[in-house]
């Protein structure tokens, strides 16, 4: 591989940016500072960007504790987005699976991989995601029955899929969905005359979030992580 193309993989920047990088003497090769970019090296060289070391990956996961504040988006004019809080190389090239609003915080799922993403979000493999909700107000005595039965939400023609409520206290509950629509849960409980004062996301599939997160931190799933949303339906 052109030395000049494996920077452009592994950086994620244009062929020019990558000649500039090479002409400022900022990549190095074996420890001596490489100009040319038609250098062809292998994918395993030891190649360095301000001392950093380079490597050609494959698809990458992560985990996040989202706080609340940030948005899943790349940009944004008005808010941070998770994206910043991101030290990897390439970080552009990452998606989510399966956003969050800005001021819910919890598990969030960041990868290059759409295939595996698709599984994750996708309405046919009806991947479980379980909520913690504060209210404001308890909970009604029939909530649990209608949301095992589906609430019609606003703008929606059908109900949504079965829904299993867990009481912790009279107004923080955990709700269990199996689909994503927009704002779901907030109008779930809109629905059922109750409002959401706060919404963390615990868990999606068979993945909890990692306690040792803090919020603002993340880190690389294993492989067994990943490879659970695989076995799913």
């Amino acid at each position: 591989m052109r030395l000049d193309k494996f920077l452009c993989e592994t950086l994620g920047i244009t062929r020019k940016q990558a000649a500039r990088l090479l002409k400022e003497e900022r990549v190095t090769l074996d420890g001596t500072a490489i100009k040319n970019g038609s250098l062809k090296i292998e994918e395993d060289a030891d190649v360095e960007f301000d001392g950093v070391a380079l490597r050609l990956s494959g698809p990458r996961y992560f985990m996040m504790n989202k706080p609340s504040g940030y948005v899943c988006s790349h940009d944004d004019a008005y808010n941070p987005t998770v994206f910043i809080l991101l030290d990897e190389i390439g970080a552009e090239k990452l998606h989510i699976a399966g956003r969050l609003d800005g001021d819910t915080t919890g598990l969030l799922l960041l990868t290059d991989d759409g295939q595996w993403s698709h599984r994750v979000t996708s309405p046919r493999h009806k991947c479980d995601k379980t909520y913690r909700v504060w209210l404001a107000e308890p909970a009604a005595a029939d909530t649990e029955r209608q949301f095992a039965s589906g609430v019609q939400l606003r703008g929606e023609k059908e109900l949504t899929l079965p829904a299993q409520m867990e009481r912790v206290t009279d107004d923080e509950v955990l709700l269990t969905i199996h689909e994503g629509k927009y704002h779901q849960v907030k109008r779930m409980f809109a629905a059922v005359g109750n409002k959401v004062e706060a919404l963390h996301r615990e868990s999606v599939g068979q993945l909890t979030l990692d306690p040792e997160l803090e919020p603002g931190e993340y880190r690389a799933l294993t492989e067994a992580e990943v490879a659970s949303f695989l076995a799913t339906k």
